[in-house]
């Protein structure tokens, strides 16, 4: 059989399953505690001479003992071999001066016990090379050197004797003494590997594991699943029965999991499994495979729940040829291969990186619906890139004044008259340009910068407005969006009274719009902060009307003045069929409950004709006017007039 490196990780785990799992020494820590047995290893040479000395033995004997104590050292200075051969060069010459100590002593029993105290040193580097030279150095020492020089090695008659059967004996307690050691250390760290809930390994031990199959150099794929809408379990039916699915959850991903593959949990509902030897093809089959045992039926508490997951795999081959070179920089390989004593590929960055790519490619099977696997593009680590840049340039937006407030005209059906306008954030970036709102705007709700930049909106808009009425000599009214982060906002009722007490603006002219799939959240917290708002004397609509979660149960129970159709339904006006059944039916609805309505996205005349046969009063849309800029819109510019700049 030839002895390959497969040949060799093989017997080293079948040899590692022998005793608890343990973790590999991060590289800085492992060189300073190598740094340490050298110390002892150079300190203990230097006072053997002394001791020889004092004993009554002759320089040269003395020296020449040193000298063998001392022949490994250069092999286990830093940067010479792999972890392996280095911490084996140091330990071989600890325990040879276990050896030359036993010489001097003339065999002296408690000078045995010198053996044993290296064990303990040697056990600093946590791993089985440097017990394994140790315990060879014990069998040569006792067997051989006993048999030819016995009175050097052994003090009583019976070892004198038997040499070998107490090699044997010596040489099973440093074995027993390694074994413990190890089992040990390694117990007590998986009490930090391992996830306490479900028992899997944690993201340190995901981590270590990912960096072990870097540095050996095994192609290594990631599958990373997350459980949609896992949250309204805990929310219904309490944490104990969300604890459950989890458990039951995981218990699952390790049943379908192959041998040698690791199942861990990252945290709160996302769950992790690293596929050794597996390239992208054969994370993705594993991913569809890992969707289907969540998608069974779950029984908690004697209920039948049914949960679904979004799952992102990324495989080495994904990870950029720069982080791949960093990463085999930042350490050597294992087992002495081409490197330092740190004897790895340090890996974290290259580890950090397949773990984030398979975090981005998780996030787009969330926005594809869920319930999907995609594996992660190049494309999602520019979009990532990009996402962070903008994210930097939110923070101080407002004080820098690139934020502009542009404003779109709600018009009669019947006869195109301006009826009021709603107010639309733009950022004009000092180097992107404008910046589309459907890209910073939901960075800028998931940091929480959206209350900051929503209450700015508002002072404008609301200001804004105002000032038009004076102009006008008529009431001009308003409409301003408000992001989930802002109602979920306990100041949003302070902040909205400000912006009106400031502007002078009736609140009667202020509508205060919300996206429709904002009411599922929390309908009971949502509906009781609208209806504070309104309270003020502000409208409240429904944006986006027909696209989420609402229902009449809803609309009758939430203080609702005005609904919105989504331009979805009405860019399919002109074909008939269902888009205007569904039309009419929500205006029916919305009249029935003394609703207003307005048509979103009006493009064609033929969509407005056939707005105002299905009895709609309003609209917005291109038809009508685009966006426009305050300035704009002050100096009169033509219905369907774009925006500049």
């Amino acid at each position: 059989m030839t002895w390959t490196g497969t040949t060799r990780r093989a017997v080293r785990a079948a040899a590692g399953a022998l005793l608890p799992e343990g973790r590999r020494l991060p590289p800085a820590v492992w060189a300073r505690r190598h740094h340490a047995v050298l110390v002892i290893a150079l300190v203990q040479a230097a006072a053997l001479v002394p001791l020889g000395l004092a004993l009554g033995h002759s320089t040269a004997h003395v020296l020449g003992l040193v000298a063998l104590v001392l022949a490994p050292v250069p092999a286990a200075l830093p940067r010479r071999f792999g972890r392996a051969g280095t911490s084996a060069a140091a330990t071989a010459s600890l325990f040879a001066a276990s050896a030359v100590l036993v010489d001097l002593t003339g065999g002296l029993i408690e000078a045995h016990f010198h053996f044993f105290v290296m064990v303990g040193v040697v056990a600093l580097y946590q791993d089985w090379v440097p017990f394994g030279v140790g315990l060879g150095i014990v069998v040569l020492h006792h067997g051989v050197l006993g048999t030819l020089l016995p009175h050097s090695v052994y003090a009583h008659h019976g070892a004198v004797e038997d040499p070998w059967r107490w090699t044997l004996v010596h040489a099973g307690f440093v074995l027993a003494a390694s074994g413990a050691h190890l089992a040990s250390w390694r117990l007590n760290e998986q009490q930090g590997l391992h996830d306490a809930l479900t028992g899997l390994a944690n993201r340190t031990q995901l981590g270590e594991v990912i960096e072990r199959a870097l540095a050996q150099g095994a192609p290594t794929a990631v599958v990373l699943l997350d459980l949609d809408g896992f949250k309204s379990v805990n929310d219904v039916r309490g944490t104990a029965a969300g604890d459950e699915v989890l458990r039951t959850v995981a218990q699952r991903l390790r049943a379908g999991a192959r041998a040698g593959d690791r199942v861990g949990r990252l945290e709160g509902d996302e769950f992790a499994v690293v596929l050794a030897g597996a390239t992208g093809a054969d994370a993705t089959g594993a991913a569809e495979r890992f969707l289907a045992v969540v998608r069974e039926p779950i029984a908690v508490h004697g209920h039948e729940l049914t949960l679904q997951a979004s799952a992102g795999v990324a495989d080495t081959a994904t990870l950029t040829a720069a982080l791949t070179a960093t990463g085999a920089d930042a350490g050597a390989h294992d087992g002495g291969h081409d490197g330092g004593p740190d004897g790895g590929h340090d890996g974290g960055g290259t580890t950090r990186q397949l773990l984030r790519n398979a975090e981005l490619a998780v996030q787009q099977a969330k926005a594809r619906g869920g319930d999907r696997a995609v594996t992660y593009a190049e494309a999602m680590g520019q979009a990532a890139a990009d996402r962070a840049h903008l994210l930097e340039d939110l923070h101080g937006v407002v004080e820098r004044g690139e934020l502009e407030v542009h404003y779109q005209a709600t018009v009669e059906l019947d006869g195109g008259a301006t009826e009021g306008f709603e107010a639309l954030l733009r950022w004009r970036h000092p180097r992107r340009g404008m910046v589309p709102p459907l890209e910073f705007v939901p960075i800028a709700e998931s940091t929480g910068a959206i209350v900051e930049i929503g209450a700015w909106v508002l002072r404008t808009a609301t200001e804004q407005a105002a000032r038009w009425s004076r102009e006008r000599g008529h009431p001009v009214t308003i409409g301003v969006n408000l992001s989930a982060v802002q109602v979920a906002d306990d100041a949003v009722v302070d902040v909205v009274a400000d912006a009106l007490r400031a502007s002078g603006l009736p609140p009667e002219q202020l509508t205060l719009e919300i996206t429709e799939s904002l009411l599922v959240d929390d309908f009971t917290c949502t509906a009781a902060r609208l209806q504070k708002l309104r309270e003020l004397g502000a409208r409240i609509a429904i944006d986006d009307f027909g696209t989420g979660y609402s229902s009449l149960s809803y609309l009758r129970r939430l203080p609702v003045d005005i609904v919105k159709i989504d331009r979805s339904f009405v860019s399919d006006l002109a074909g008939g069929g269902s888009a205007t059944t569904l039309v009419a039916t929500i205006v029916e609805l919305a009249r029935s409950l003394g609703l207003d309505v307005i048509a979103e996205g009006v493009e064609t005349e033929q969509q407005a004709g056939a707005l105002r046969a299905l009895n709609c009063d309003l609209a917005q849309g291109y038809l009508y006017a685009r966006p426009l800029s305050a300035a704009q819109v002050s100096l009169g510019a033509p219905a369907g007039a774009a925006v500049t700049g």
